[in-house]
């Protein structure tokens, strides 16, 4: 059977202070490595200040481990370490580290940035995380009605439509019932719906 993976139901916070030096943490749910990154940019606006501001980032392909600056191997290699052993994935650990003076040491840094990440996880409310797929389905303008009563009654989700010379939406649709779902649509729609490129998610459910 495999292994269940888990994503956070919201964002977590935490603080440690080590030898005068502050590590503030923050493990937050994202889709992957595009808003990783935004919420990284947006943390040193708020922490102009910080000396470090360091992140690990769990999201299959995209996952990345940034020391930004810390010796290396002692900061995001750490924090990505606790998200594993948690079974945790599209989610994003990031601390920024405010330095006392007091030097820690590359075996004390790599302490405070797991533990920075461990304790601000503690207590923290975590759901399966369902993979998903989106389907491209195109049919005729007399088929529309009909298959977005199918979405709605699949409990599925349609993320978009565009209307061309025949109607095209974009289907989010668990990745395990992807398959009996396309030719569902194929029988009721009488072989006319086309399918174009599906494209894989990973996301928590509502």
């Amino acid at each position: 059977m495999a292994q269940i993976t888990y994503t956070l139901k919201e964002a977590v916070h935490g603080e440690l202070w080590i030898k005068k030096s502050q590590f503030i943490t923050c493990v937050q749910p994202v889709t992957g490595r595009p808003e990783a990154v935004a919420l990284v940019n947006d943390l040193w606006a708020l922490h102009p200040e910080a000396t470090h501001i360091c992140w690990a980032l769990m999201a299959g392909g995209e996952s990345a481990a940034v020391d930004d600056g810390e010796p290396g191997g002692t900061a995001g290699r750490p924090m990505m370490e606790v998200l594993r052993h948690q079974g945790l994935e599209g989610v994003l650990a990031t601390v920024v580290r405010y330095f006392g003076g007091i030097k820690l040491g590359a075996g004390g840094l790599v302490r405070a940035y797991n533990g920075a990440v461990a304790q601000a996880l503690i207590g923290a409310e975590k759901v399966p995380l369902v993979r998903r797929k989106t389907l491209q389905c195109r049919v005729p303008y007399s088929m529309e009605g009909l298959l977005r009563r199918e979405i709605q009654t699949g409990g599925h989700v349609l993320q978009g439509i565009v209307h061309g010379d025949d109607v095209e939406m974009s289907i989010s649709v668990p990745d395990e019932l992807s398959g009996a779902f396309v030719r569902h649509i194929g029988e009721v729609c009488q072989g006319q719906a086309r399918w174009g490129r599906a494209a894989d998610d990973a996301v928590a459910p509502p």
